[in-house]
């Protein structure tokens, strides 16, 4: 008869499995990265890709290196989050605009570019309130607010969105920065000195428009203001000018029928948060400023 030994005592081999299977059954943990990969939805599971849409123009959070592969905040991160699922993660460049539509048209699993969790984009409401679409879920994964850069030693002396009345700003379409400048039109109609917007197809484009002379400045978020003002950026050509405003938080971008993938990547964003990667992550771009203490889903405002 096969025995197993427990400490003081010799126990026939039915006892020892009574005693639970001498301590080698558990149960999985339901964090783990197994039992999170199995509450994916099986499409996703089955292609071991999870496919991200993102504008990769918006440097440095989302852009691309010289030789064409993807880099920067959001691609980071959704690699991170990927790995952890045993997935690859795969990106779509489009331009901003198409970045929504895609997400609900489930075209794509999820966007990461920057995409600023507001509750109009939640309710897929237009700028009257109306319902234009179906909205999107977000889980927000990084906080940040708007910026006003313009050419360096600030010549039109702005220091705030009224400093901008009169003059010509230019900035990326379908930005929540393109809204911003909108409201802000009716503002300066009213003192008779009117806002001009020129929407340009990405946030360089809207740059080169202010080192032209063609625009006094540029609305664009914190990190991507401040990141154009480094050496070799934009150093000795831009600066910023007045401090940041309508603060909102970055989401990974889901359409609103996607909870259970929405409800895995929540969980997997504190895995990272707890064990110290997403400060890494944050680090080596420079952006420790915008970091959150957990995962919140539809945090935005």
């Amino acid at each position: 008869m096969h025995v197993c030994t427990v400490p003081g005592r010799t126990l026939a081999v039915l006892g020892c499995l009574t005693l639970a299977a001498c301590a080698s059954s558990t149960t999985e943990d339901p964090g783990s990265a197994g039992t999170l990969r199995s509450q994916l939805p099986r499409a996703i599971r089955d292609a071991g890709v999870l496919r991200i849409a993102s504008d990769l123009n918006y440097p440095p959070v989302d852009f691309k290196q010289p030789d064409g592969t993807p880099a920067g905040l959001d691609v980071d991160l959704a690699r991170a989050l990927a790995a952890r699922l045993g997935l690859r993660a795969e990106f779509t460049d489009m331009p901003f605009e198409q970045v929504l539509p895609a997400v609900r048209e489930r075209r794509v699993d999820l966007a990461m570019s920057a995409v600023l969790d507001t509750r109009q984009r939640q309710q897929g409401l237009d700028d009257q309130g109306r319902t234009a679409d179906s909205g999107v879920d977000f889980v927000d994964y990084f906080v940040t607010g708007t910026s006003i850069l313009v050419r360096q030693g600030n010549p039109a002396g702005i220091g705030s969105l009224d400093d901008l009345c009169g003059q010509t700003v230019a900035l990326q379409r379908g930005t929540v920065q393109d809204e911003i400048a909108q409201r802000q039109t009716a503002a300066c109609a009213k003192t008779g000195k009117p806002l001009t917007i020129r929407r340009m197809d990405s946030d360089q484009q809207a740059l080169a428009e202010v080192a032209a002379g063609r625009a006094v400045a540029d609305l664009n978020d914190y990190p991507v203001a401040e990141y154009n003002t480094r050496d070799g950026q934009g150093r000795g050509r831009f600066q910023v000018t007045g401090g940041q405003f309508q603060t909102s938080p970055y989401g990974i971008t889901l359409a609103k029928d996607s909870g259970a993938l929405r409800d895995v990547l929540a969980k997997v964003l504190d895995q990272l948060i707890r064990n110290g990667e997403y400060d890494r992550i944050l680090a080596r771009w420079n952006v420790p400023a915008g970091g959150v203490s957990s995962a919140v889903v539809n945090g935005g405002r």
